[in-house]
């Protein structure tokens, strides 16, 4: 996946059907904005990242990811975590009701978590992933 600097960020925010998305996306702009430290871009034709890191596996396919993001989804804000969701197990019960993936948080109305605590778990992950060798494959780390 590879950054789409030629999209416009707030242009696709404004596409958005839903209200209450947009407004999420808003707001997830600047959580992020704020927990990154980056600018947004856009990965692909919906993903807003922050940053980015580089991953190689064993088999030799490698790539680039947003090192933070999210997605104003139809069913729900998707918010992803490049190290993973149970990197943050004991602080998901804090943050209110969502759903999971194995990388993804899915929160249908911001206004039902806690903005503090998804604020440091997206903190806490753009700066593991943005770590010298975080995408690399090591045999014991099941890449």
């Amino acid at each position: 996946m590879n950054p789409n600097d030629d999209d416009d960020v707030l242009a696709f925010v404004e596409r958005v059907a839903s209200a209450r998305r947009r407004r999420d996306a808003h707001t997830m702009m600047e959580l992020l904005g704020r927990a990154t430290g980056e600018s947004p871009r856009m990965w692909g034709p919906t993903i807003i990242g922050y940053g980015q890191y580089h991953y190689s596996y064993a088999s030799g396919r490698e790539g680039d990811a947003p090192a933070a993001g999210f997605s104003p989804r139809t069913a729900a804000t998707t918010v992803y975590l490049a190290d993973g969701v149970d990197t943050y197990a004991a602080e998901l019960p804090a943050l209110g009701p969502v759903t999971t993936g194995v990388s993804c948080l899915y929160i249908k109305n911001l206004d039902d978590v806690d903005l503090g605590v998804l604020e440091d778990i997206v903190r806490r992950s753009h700066t593991r992933a943005s770590a010298d060798g975080f995408g690399r494959y090591t045999p014991d780390a099941g890449s």
